[in-house]
């Protein structure tokens, strides 16, 4: 894998958030003391934009809603779930530069995206893409630990960890990538041994997050991955036949089924951790089947250029794009728009973050 990495590799890290007394918390949700999001494009905020790889989304129109309506990395027209739970949160969403220090006397930055677009559990995937692996992130993840040791001492590094909500969202590309499209993972598994596969490498990670403070953690399911405009494409020839491939979406449910069952053990295994499944499967399906619910026209197809095969840098500024973002559920071939995270994200404030946390700032 290829990287742009400066002298203190940790840099090209994006800052997402700072510790929480540092902006009033919302007193509707828990208090964390910070943000830690390790995964792939879905919570990606621009990490990718330091790595030599052809996953980049760091040119118009992504962004074109964002504020101020610039590119920053993100596979999106606008934000992703870690910046609209943040706000939530009450946690401060830093800005760029990326490239100032991650700790500095202006103030403690605590929260981190180690995300990487393209990435997933398999380290395959990742080295498939020339992306950071998962392994790495948590390599990257060691470093910025001791780094923050070293500016607020050992006892307030491990409070701060303690006491973060860790977002960990991945596994499509695992699918979408490195079993559907390539044939590697293909001729070594099965389809229900490669999610058993993945399952042992996410308890591995896990716990290696839980070795090194990490106490409360929300795990991401798959979504309906043969929904996908780029996955109908590839699997149906007929431009006015446009359905989901139902075979692709049973095995995403057979996989969270799977990962529903692991978490709850895994749980047992790590006192005093909150290990959270974050089912969003069934909700985006609903906005398929039923997008006036959401206010959504097209739901099978991008809205960057035909929203048939478009993604990264297919997905430029010579492409067309719809009029009205928010109608479409997806904002290029592969990812969701803003209009369709903020549902995820409301989601996750009502049902999910409440439900299995507690304050974690004092």
């Amino acid at each position: 894998m290829k990287m742009l990495l400066p002298s203190s590799f940790i840099i090209f890290l994006q800052v997402l958030t700072t510790v929480s007394h540092t902006c009033k918390a919302s007193t509707a949700l828990p208090k964390f003391t910070a943000m830690l999001v390790f995964g792939d494009s879905s919570v990606d905020t621009g990490n990718n934009n330091y790595v030599l790889t052809a996953f980049q989304a760091n040119h118009y129109p992504y962004g074109q809603d964002y504020p101020g309506h610039v590119p920053t990395g993100r596979f999106s027209d606008g934000k992703l779930i870690p910046d609209l739970i943040a706000s939530s949160l009450g946690i401060k969403e830093s800005v760029p530069p990326f490239l100032e220090p991650l700790i500095s006397n202006d103030e403690l930055r605590t929260g981190v995206n180690f995300a990487s677009a393209g990435s997933g559990f398999d380290d395959l995937t990742a080295a498939a893409s020339g992306v950071v692996s998962f392994s790495t992130q948590i390599l990257y993840f060691k470093s910025y630990i001791e780094r923050l040791k070293g500016f607020v001492g050992e006892a307030e590094a491990t409070k701060i960890i303690n006491g973060a909500l860790v977002i960990i969202s991945a596994g499509t590309n695992d699918f979408a990538i490195n079993f559907y499209n390539l044939p590697t993972r293909r001729l070594q598994f099965t389809i229900g041994g490669y999610q058993d596969f993945l399952q042992v490498k996410i308890k591995e990670f896990v716990q290696e997050l839980y070795d090194l403070g990490c106490r409360t953690m929300i795990i991401g399911g798959l979504f309906p991955i043969g929904c996908a405009p780029i996955q109908i494409t590839a699997s149906f020839k007929d431009p006015n036949n446009r359905t989901c491939v139902q075979e692709q979406n049973l095995d995403a449910q057979s996989y969270n089924q799977k990962l529903a069952n692991l978490i709850p053990k895994v749980q047992q295994s790590l006192p005093g951790s909150r290990l959270i499944f974050s089912d969003t499967y069934e909700l985006l399906y609903d906005m398929i089947n039923n997008p006036q619910k959401y206010g959504f026209v097209e739901t099978n197809r991008g809205c960057c250029g035909t929203g048939f095969f478009e993604a990264g840098l297919s997905c430029n500024q010579i492409t067309p794009v719809c009029a009205n973002t928010s109608q479409y559920l997806f904002w290029d071939s592969i990812h969701p728009s803003q209009a369709a995270y903020q549902y995820i994200a409301k989601y996750l404030e009502d049902k999910i973050i409440p439900i299995h946390s507690t304050d974690h700032s004092r």
